[in-house]
């Protein structure tokens, strides 16, 4: 006895024993006599098939989209980034260095900016002197400077005297989150390593430092009794003047949380 997919097993009345005088139901359903089409198979015919089965992979494409979208739109995003920088050109990258320096509020030096873009250094410089030319321009009012061995969009001076009066102070007393950081680390832990204190920020803080001994709110506390004999670093008289503090005594008490991170790091 045949088998028929969709039909119902069993033996088959005596006028339709040949499995060739039957015609299946195109939904897989009892099979009928032959001669005996099914209503929408007639109405339908060939396109009506061709138009079901066309139904059928929309659906089974569909069902491949809901797969994990947000892996498959990760990884689009991914591509499209590798993309963007593989079609890169010079403008491209130097539009990108203005950015990393616009958002920058520090000085940050070749090697890091690298880092930032995932540019060679030769690029940085080389985006680094075409920033120069642009800002050249008599309609623009900001440079890329040199500041404690690090780039830095700064106001040009010409155009800074005008309303020093309302900036000047302002930015004068002004420290950035990442200096404030670094000098509560020095601040509470002295006298510390430059190595101990990046164990602790888990970040590069040369420009940080050059920064805080420009502003004499730190200074050089001797060196270290271990291999290399490294700098240990501590704050000055101006560091307590600065925020108003008779000692280093009157600095705030710790959480028990930043104490011990401080301490795991030394």
């Amino acid at each position: 006895m045949q088998e028929e997919t969709g039909g119902i097993e069993g033996d088959l009345p005596e006028n339709q024993a040949g499995a060739g005088d039957m015609t299946p139901e195109p939904s897989g359903g009892v099979p009928l006599p032959e001669g005996e089409v099914p209503e929408r198979a007639a109405q339908e015919g060939p396109a009506g098939q061709t138009e079901q089965n066309e139904e059928v992979k929309k659906i089974e494409e569909s069902k491949d989209q809901l797969k994990f979208p947000e892996e498959e739109l990760e990884t689009e995003e991914e591509q499209e980034i590798v993309r963007r920088r593989a079609n890169m050109n010079l403008d491209d990258e130097t539009a990108l260095l203005e950015a990393v320096l616009f958002l920058e509020s520090e000085p940050q030096d070749v090697e890091t900016l690298a880092r930032i873009t995932r540019f060679s250094e030769d690029v940085v410089s080389e985006c680094i002197e075409r920033l120069k030319e642009k800002y050249e321009s008599p309609d623009s009012g900001i440079e890329v400077s040199m500041v404690l061995g690090g780039w830095l969009l700064t106001p040009k001076k010409a155009c800074f005297d005008l309303v020093k009066e309302r900036y000047g102070k302002k930015n004068e007393g002004r420290l950035s989150r990442s200096a404030i950081e670094t000098l509560s680390i020095i601040a509470y832990s002295q006298p510390i390593t430059r190595a101990e204190i990046e164990s602790i920020r888990h970040v590069n803080v040369d420009a940080m430092m050059r920064l805080l001994l420009d502003r004499k709110f730190i200074t050089e506390k001797g060196h270290k009794d271990i291999p290399g004999k490294p700098t240990m670093y501590g704050t000055t008289d101006e560091f307590l003047n600065f925020f108003h503090l008779q000692s280093i005594k009157d600095l705030p008490q710790l959480d028990e949380k930043e104490s011990e991170r401080f301490e795991l790091a030394r």
